[in-house]
């Protein structure tokens, strides 16, 4: 049973135009919810290699996966994308699948740190095996990294007064629960001056830094081209407009092509790699209420070209 509503499951997965016989990479299994409505289509001599950094999320997978011969379960970075796909035999695929941000059992569990609304280790990585906790970056961190950190990453404009009191209560305790740095915050800036929480930003800026999500999306998108076969399908599903203009931006560039310097070339000439599929996208109104997570998401589809 899941306990993680999939956004834009439906729209896209049928936006992956599903080939009896296909060849398929979610790069973010989070539980399942695309993974198997894409394995609900395939054919018997189909594949679909599912990845996650998440080791909650690869135990679901073979839980509900492990029967399935179809299926490759790889847990890592979607970052790696190449490595993952030619370590199980996929030269060329036909389709990608990049649902980005967090899963609901991600922020549901007080444990994992992600939520500034439960009380727990302040940790938010994907993988709490791997890499340094929010908690030990907090600790370490100069004033000026935090301060970078919350604008680049949370477009937070009380960055400097929130880092400022970070390094103050620090001096004095750890800042290694969720609750303590929710406190921190909302004694460094006046919270009449937001509509949503004012952790919000803060803590969405400090998970994308420890996990280095940008990094592993741009290091993703720049060998989708190399894997996708003509004809193949990337989707992706973003939840804040750093992430969707990280893909917006690829795909146009992709789509333009590259022109030789100061050279005559005809249109047909231009090596364009891949091509966009419609519009971006959005959840309906009655997934949206029924879903309030999906309230932000958009999804970009885009073709190779021959």
């Amino acid at each position: 049973m899941l306990d993680h509503d999939t956004v834009l499951m439906q729209e896209a997965v049928d936006a992956l135009l599903i080939k009896p016989h296909g060849t398929y990479i979610d790069c973010t299994y989070g539980r399942g919810g695309h993974s198997q409505t894409i394995a609900d289509k395939m054919g018997s001599h189909s594949r679909l290699l599912v990845i996650d950094k998440d080791p909650d999320a690869i135990l679901d997978a073979k839980r509900r996966f492990s029967q399935d011969k179809r299926v490759t379960i790889v847990h890592g970075s979607f970052g790696q994308i190449l490595k993952h796909a030619h370590g199980c035999s996929m030269e060329k695929v036909d389709g990608i699948l990049l649902d980005l941000g967090v899963s609901s059992p991600q922020i549901n569990s007080a444990l994992r740190g992600f939520s500034f609304s439960k009380d727990g280790p302040l940790d938010m990585r994907m993988n709490s095996a791997e890499g340094m906790s929010a908690s030990d970056w907090i600790k370490q961190a100069k004033e000026s990294e935090i301060v970078a950190v919350l604008r680049n990453y949370g477009e937070e404009r009380f960055a400097r007064r929130i880092a400022r009191k970070i390094i103050e209560v620090r001096r004095d305790q750890k800042i290694d629960r969720t609750k303590l740095l929710v406190r921190v915050i909302e004694s460094a800036v006046p919270s009449r001056m937001y509509k949503k929480h004012p952790a919000t930003r803060s803590f969405q800026a400090i998970r994308i830094h420890i996990n280095n999500e940008l990094g592993e999306l741009r290091e993703c998108l720049s060998n989708v081209v190399a894997l996708l076969t003509s004809g193949g399908r990337l989707v992706v599903i973003s939840f804040h407009s750093l992430e969707d203009r990280i893909v917006k931006r690829f795909i146009r560039e992709k789509e333009v092509g590259s022109l030789p310097i100061r050279l005559p070339i005809r249109d047909d000439q231009v090596d364009r790699k891949l091509r966009s599929i419609g519009r971006a996208l959005r959840p309906s109104k009655e997934e949206v209420l029924g879903n309030n997570r999906a309230r932000s998401a958009i999804m970009r589809v885009a073709e190779r070209t021959a």
